[in-house]
C-alpha cells in the first residue's frame, strides 16, 4: 500500500514540480502540550495544474528526481477563490 498525505501547496515556481507542506499534530507524553509538526515534500504535477493555496493529495511514488518521491493525485476544491 502507497502512503498518502494531504497538504497545502507553497510553491509553484518549478515545472511540473509542486513543494507541498503538510502539517500534523500530535501531544506530547509527559507535558501533554499539542505540537505542530510540518515537512515539506517535492511532488510531481505534470501538466501543472496546481497553484499557490491549492489542497492537494500526494501519493508515494518511485523516484523522479533527486528529491521528488510524491506525484499529486486529486486537487481539492477551495471555496472562495
Amino acid at each position: 500500500m502507497r502512503k498518502t498525505k494531504t497538504g497545502i501547496v507553497i510553491s509553484d515556481g518549478m515545472n511540473k514540480t509542486r513543494v507541498v507542506e503538510v502539517t500534523w499534530t500530535i501531544r506530547h507524553p509527559l507535558y501533554q502540550k499539542v505540537i505542530r509538526h510540518r515537512t515539506k515534500y517535492y511532488a510531481h504535477d505534470e501538466k501543472n495544474e496546481t497553484r499557490l493555496g491549492d489542497k492537494v493529495n500526494i501519493i508515494e511514488t518511485r523516484p523522479i528526481s533527486k528529491l521528488k518521491r510524491w506525484r499529486i493525485v486529486k486537487q481539492e476544491v477551495v471555496s472562495g477563490k
